[in-house]
């Protein structure tokens, strides 16, 4: 499965549960928020000011 800026935090934690960690060592720590949940990647990383680019990359190794 291929992960993309435009996929809600809920649905990759859904799919790839185990990405979890790759975005809290990358500093979002509100995984469990419900709010974010509804949140795309994209929107995520710019809250949190992490480049989408290069946490995309780690996501999809």
């Amino acid at each position: 499965m291929e992960i993309k800026k435009d996929m809600t935090i809920g649905e990759l934690l859904e799919k790839a549960p185990e990405k979890a960690e790759i975005l809290l060592n990358a500093g979002m720590h509100c995984l469990g928020c419900p709010a974010s949940q509804a949140e795309t990647l994209e929107e995520a990383c710019e809250v949190h000011g992490i480049d989408v680019e290069e946490i995309l990359k780690e996501l999809n190794k």
